[in-house]
């Protein structure tokens, strides 16, 4: 019992740790995400404001018990919003900017790494 506890815990602390560090790059090469983000959406620097605000908020909420659950809501809606830019950098052939990647890439990135996340922050709803 005392095991996955601690498991848990850490799990928490980790996902935490990946959305405040995730969060803050936006601020650090917000470039980066300009390129991510669907031309046919307005507001590029809004949306990428935003998107790491909240990261870093629902990171930081991960780490208190009373606000674990709405920040694992919090992170299922993000990741769900998510999906568009996803789905553009695979019809932009995996390639927008200076960022090109194999297509298996971001079909995996899309159809295995998105699903995971976002069972991983369901997981701390409970």
């Amino acid at each position: 019992m005392a095991g996955n506890l601690l498991l848990n815990k850490t799990s928490r602390y980790v996902q935490a740790g990946f959305y405040v560090a995730a969060g803050a790059n936006h601020f650090i090469n917000p470039n980066f995400y300009f390129d991510l983000i669907p031309d046919y959406l307005p507001w590029h620097e809004a949306i990428n404001l935003l998107s790491g605000i909240f990261e870093m908020l629902f990171g930081f909420m991960l780490l208190t018990n009373k606000y674990r659950k709405l920040a694992a809501f919090g992170i299922i809606l993000l990741l769900v919003a998510f999906i568009p830019s996803h789905v553009y950098f695979i019809t932009e052939g995996n390639c927008v900017d200076s960022l090109c990647v194999p297509a298996w890439v971001g079909w995996g990135r899309l159809l295995i790494i998105h699903p995971l996340l976002i069972a991983w922050a369901y997981k701390h709803q409970h």
